[in-house]
């Protein structure tokens, strides 16, 4: 029996961190072994926001690729690829931004929020504002029958149902409607509390050495409400407590919760603790990725092969599609 595909990428706008690891890797280390995966370096997205600096986004492309080998996504049951050295999914974009609504565009949730979230940049372009229809065209190329997000990015994958389904009633029956895979993100916030993000210079990237890690998690805040170590304080405010969570065990964590609130283990403890069970779990990436670091032709021949994997799914693909609009 055929799996069922899924699809997902990343942009690569630098390096990639805690928050990428949780909120996307380990998902698709799961992910590659229950369905057939098609994950891309999603290049021409990058240059929506980093067009005026193109030489970066190519400088980031094997480094990514170096650390979604290194967390154990297997290039033998899963593609890689390059969206820009897939040339198939720019005619397809285009034949579906010919029938996209403007409408549906401009009530794009994020669009909006995007803009005033990178108000630094001027992102008023044509691009920006379909770059949703490029993404239709990313997941409906290799016909995937869900995409994996979070909540926040359910919208997306509707708006491409709905190009989906329009291509469908105008021509005939070319692309499965995909499914929203909801995916549950752990919250993993900063060293200062805020969302994780090399913007905030606040991350812990994978590319980090142990001690390097060990140095930023020491520094990490804690709960503000605890100013001396006999003060009662509340995990639900803690930076840590979303960490221990991922990487403490459940009697752990039942612990820290019950001490925490009445004093019974400092933050100093806490953090210790903490930082050991992180540095534990992040030991075998670090020694895979020094292994594909010193090996950079042969990532470069797996994305390579990828890109060949990929582009012959999506030369069927395109053939299905002209024949269906009649070109």
């Amino acid at each position: 029996m055929e799996l069922q595909r899924i699809l997902s990428g990343m942009r690569p706008t630098g390096k990639l961190h805690l928050g990428n690891l949780h909120g996307a890797l380990m998902n698709w280390k799961r992910l590659q072994h229950e369905y057939r995966c098609f994950f891309f370096i999603a290049d021409w997205h990058a240059l929506t926001t980093e067009y005026k600096n193109p030489k970066a986004i190519n400088e980031n492309i094997l480094d990514m690729v170096i650390d979604w080998l290194s967390v154990g996504l297997d290039p033998a049951v899963c593609t890689f690829f390059q969206q820009s050295k897939v040339k198939e999914h720019a005619e397809l974009h285009l034949i579906l931004s010919m029938i996209t609504p403007l409408g549906w565009l401009e009530r794009n949730p994020t669009y909006k929020e995007q803009q005033q979230e990178l108000e630094s940049k001027d992102i008023g372009t044509y691009g920006f504002l379909g770059y949703p229809v490029l993404q239709a065209a990313d997941i409906l190329m290799y016909k995937a029958h869900a995409v994996p997000v979070g909540i926040d990015q359910a919208p997306h994958v509707e708006l491409t149902r709905e190009i989906a389904r329009r291509f469908n009633f105008l021509y005939q029956e070319v692309f499965p409607v995909p499914e929203v895979l909801l995916t549950e993100i752990p919250k993993v916030p900063g060293l200062d509390g805020r969302k994780m993000s090399k913007s905030y210079n606040n991350a812990v990237f994978l590319s980090d050495s142990l001690e390097t890690i060990r140095e930023k998690l020491s520094q990490m805040v804690t709960d503000p409400q605890r100013a001396r170590r006999k003060d009662p304080g509340d995990p639900a405010v803690c930076n840590l407590f979303p960490l221990h969570k991922i990487y403490s065990p459940p009697e752990r964590i039942e612990a820290i919760e019950r001490e925490c609130r009445r004093a019974g283990i400092g933050c100093v403890d806490c953090k210790k603790w903490l930082i050991e069970k992180v540095l534990q779990a992040f030991q075998p990436i670090q020694e895979k990725r020094a292994f594909w670091e010193n090996h950079p032709e042969r990532v470069q021949e797996i994305l390579e092969e990828g890109n060949e994997r990929a582009r012959a799914f999506a030369q069927e693909t395109m053939e299905e599609v002209r024949q269906a609009i009649g070109f």
